[in-house]
């Protein structure tokens, strides 16, 4: 982080834990639970996933002091296209699931799902492609198929015209043998890299190897919006800003992220807010006609209250941010 770090104590005298209700299931999870940090420059969000160490999920907390601390930068747009997000739902609820988007033009499809097979994969494709015939279509295997299932999968699925695969196996090294092995069946399908760029201690390893033809980036896992436009820019690959989940005040920081990019050549995967029954504001950050404004989120007081999870919840994750903070002040000890 390019700032001195607040003491722990003032970030947690500024913060509140909320728990949201999803609509869906979604990567393996009903309820989706944050840690909202309030600073001079507004609000910020500190919502790494439960099962992150602290290592990983400092990360996500060095994200939210930015958000709460530092002004976001300059936008170079006022609102962002962004796609619709189909969890891994049967084929007979993709109609409802995409009915709460607002005419999405782009829909991103999730695959691999443990538990489903691949004609469960086929069928949500094919059903999104017929009831969407003009979007684009973009699949995201979070990393579950071994090389030879994505390479049979992702040849059968480019039938449906897609813009690209995200993460069909797990690292940089077999993200590079599936789009190898694509290039020799001539099957021209992009592949993006998401948690081998987000999970991985050099995230540029992933351009240097060649293994993708993009990148998906994400605020929090990087580490916030400054750290996330130093990679893009030495990247020299397209990039996706997409979520992480996040509540409407995660959704404006990755929103003013992608506002600063000097080029945005895809839809980003920022319309997750559609995931969440509940938010914290009653005028959450929801895309109109496939596009999200760019502004900043402040939670409401009523909100903040009655979406706390209880003192057991908030002990919890008062603890991990302690640990988080502890990782995340040794690591900058290092660097200096």
């Amino acid at each position: 982080m390019n700032m001195q770090l607040p003491s722990l104590e003032e970030i947690i005298e500024h913060s509140h834990v909320v728990s949201l209700d999803m609509r869906v299931k979604f990567r393996g999870v009903t309820q989706r639970e944050a840690l909202l940090i309030q600073g001079p420059a507004g609000w910020g969000e500190f919502s790494a996933f439960l099962e992150y160490g602290p290592a990983e999920a400092s990360k996500w907390l060095a994200a939210g002091i930015e958000a709460a601390y530092q002004p976001f930068p300059t936008p170079l747009r006022s609102s962002i296209p962004v796609n619709a997000t189909l969890p891994a739902v049967g084929a007979g609820e993709v109609g409802r699931v995409l009915e709460n988007y607002d005419a999405p033009h782009t829909i991103k499809i999730k695959v691999a799902e443990k538990g489903q097979s691949f004609d469960d994969d086929l069928a949500r494709v094919a059903e999104t492609r017929r009831l969407y015939p003009d979007a684009a279509l973009r699949v995201d295997a979070n990393m579950g198929w071994d090389i030879p299932t994505a390479v049979a999968a992702l040849e059968r699925l480019s039938d449906f015209d897609l813009q690209y695969a995200e993460q069909p196996v797990p690292g940089i090294i077999g993200l590079a043998e599936v789009r190898r092995q694509l290039r020799a069946r001539h099957v021209e399908l992009k592949i993006a890299a998401d948690e081998a760029v987000r999970k991985h201690s050099d995230p540029l390893e992933v351009s240097r190897l060649g293994a993708a033809d993009l990148m998906v980036i994400k605020a929090q896992p990087l580490g916030g919006i400054q750290a996330v436009l130093d990679i893009a820019a030495q990247a020299q690959l397209d990039v996706v800003v997409s979520s992480a989940l996040d509540t409407s005040i995660g959704l404006a920081q990755a929103a003013a992220l992608a506002a600063a990019l000097p080029e945005l050549p895809y839809a980003c995967g920022l319309s997750t807010g559609t995931l969440l029954a509940q938010d914290v504001t009653s005028r959450p950050l929801l895309a109109t006609a496939g596009y999200l404004p760019v502004h900043r989120v402040e939670p409401e007081e009523l909100l903040l209250r009655d979406l706390n999870p209880g003192k057991e919840r908030t002990a919890w994750w008062h603890r991990r941010l302690a640990e988080c903070y502890a990782a995340l002040k040794e690591n900058a000890e290092v660097n200096d």
